[in-house]
This record gives C-alpha cells, structure tokens and sequence, in this order.
C-alpha cells in the first residue's frame, strides 16, 4: 500500500520526518505505546538513543506481525520523560541508529513531553499507526501474527 510523504510548499522542511502523509488503504493499525524492552520485558538501554532504536526494533515486530512494513506508517507520535530541547541529539542518534537496521521513510511525528512514562527509566515511547490493502480486512489467519482476544 503507498504512503506518499509530502512537505507542503513555502514551508519549513524538517529532515527527520515530513509534514504530511497521504495514505489509502482499507485497514488501520495501531500500535500500542512501544517502550524498550526485550522480549522479556527487560529494559535493554538506560540511554535515549538506545531506546529509541529498541522501540524501533519492537515496532518492526508489531507492523510485521500485522503484516505491514515501515513503508506503511503515517504516524508517529513520541512520548519523552522530562523533554528537553537537549535531548533531540540523542533523539535523533537513535533515529539514525534504527536507520542503519531498517528503511525508514520518516513519516509525519510528534513529539510530546510527559513527566513520567510506566515505570521508572524508561525515557520514551512510541505510538505508531499505519495503512494497508487488504481484500478482506478483518481475516486474521493470513495474519500468523495476530492473537485474537476473546
């Protein structure tokens, strides 16, 4: 499914992501608030470039297990503990280092300061949605990945 990223004209271009994402498809996912844990739910970096790239890592599971790609994302929304503007660099060095593992297109983000996120050392999170094609949306056996609740 295409995602066209644009940034309108006569407008500031920010290079860690675009402004605008123009998305068709029949079905929406939406990612729950991914931190940087493993898969055992151990925090894997005290630092902010670590966790990002870690949420980065977990993100990929999660679209993949829907059965989409970075490539379908419109959305990013970061949640920071005690933002600051001095913590864009370590931001961004995470950005980076998740780049070098995975295309990443830069799709639309905000980035939100909160006092505190679910427990103690962890310094951000990320909510992520995205679009895809599907003939029949709601078909979880062509989607190994997804459990249904019951």
């Amino acid at each position: 499914m295409p995602v066209r990223l644009v940034n309108p004209d006569n407008h500031v271009t920010i290079p860690l992501y675009h402004h605008v994402a123009i998305a068709t498809g029949n079905t929406q996912i939406h990612l729950a608030g991914h931190v940087a844990w493993d898969e055992n739910g151990e925090l894997v970096s005290d630092d902010l470039a670590g966790q990002v790239a870690q949420i980065y890592r977990n993100v990929a599971k999660g679209l993949a297990a829907a059965g989409a790609t970075f490539a379908d994302v419109v959305r990013f929304t970061w949640y920071f503990a005690k933002w600051e503007r001095s913590m864009y660099d370590e931001f961004l060095a995470g950005v980076e280092q998740a780049s070098s593992e995975f295309d990443l297109p830069r799709p639309p983000l905000a980035a939100i300061g909160v006092d505190i996120l679910f427990e103690d050392g962890i310094l951000v999170e990320a909510e992520v949605t995205a679009v895809v094609d599907r003939p029949d949306p709601l078909r979880t056996d062509v989607h190994p990945g997804l459990q249904e609740s019951s």
